[in-house]
């Protein structure tokens, strides 16, 4: 029987839209191709997320992987409001969830930049049971030991938790260690195919 729900929140909870907010910021689609390739598309990326290097560090590692670009990658990323945005049918979602009984919590890859930068993206966390921003443990998924620090800090147990996710690696991981798992595609599929796990 599932009793804990367990969220990503990067286009599950809220929207990752970078792509957007490099447009709003006035890039055009080539050069936000480009920074998307320096950052976002790398693995540098998970460094923001990680929490261990300072946000100028992080920058730095951006920039190398494209020194033409320094001054827009310190443009786009100086600076990240909007960046992260909570998605309109979250609040009924998890308010649906947590009137019939079930505990939530969220589990996602994400940085003290983004939390304190774009704080709206968060605003359901009030209603959540807990969870773990990767960036305050300095690991991120799909690192088995992440799902594991989650589990134990709630003593929350395996079989009895669903696991929530746009990234398949990171439901793979999560299966692995005995949660169920669910790869998001949009909020109509992911809310049936939870529905029927909440009532198997």
């Amino acid at each position: 029987m599932i009793k804990n729900i367990i969220f990503d929140i990067g286009n599950v909870l809220s929207y990752f839209c970078w792509q957007d907010f490099l447009r709003n910021k006035g890039f055009d689609e080539d050069m936000v191709e480009r920074i998307g390739r320096a950052s976002v598309y790398d693995e540098d990326w998970y460094e923001f997320d990680k929490g261990v290097l300072k946000d100028e560090e992080v920058i730095d590692l951006f920039i190398e992987n494209d020194p033409e670009i320094a001054e827009e990658i310190h443009q786009a990323f100086d600076y990240v409001e909007g960046m992260v945005k909570l998605k309109p049918q979250t609040m009924d979602w998890l308010n649906g969830l947590k009137s019939r009984g079930y505990k939530l919590y969220y589990l996602s890859n994400f940085s003290y930049k983004c939390e304190t930068q774009c704080p709206d993206s968060l605003s359901f966390m009030p209603m959540m049971d807990g969870g773990i921003l990767s960036y305050k443990v300095q690991m991120t998924k799909p690192n088995p030991d992440i799902y594991k620090k989650l589990l134990s800090m709630y003593s929350l147990k395996a079989e009895e938790s669903v696991f929530i996710d746009d990234t398949p690696k990171n439901i793979d991981a999560a299966v692995k260690l005995g949660i169920k798992g669910i790869v998001y595609k949009d909020p109509d599929q992911a809310a049936e195919e939870l529905e029927k796990l909440l009532l198997s």
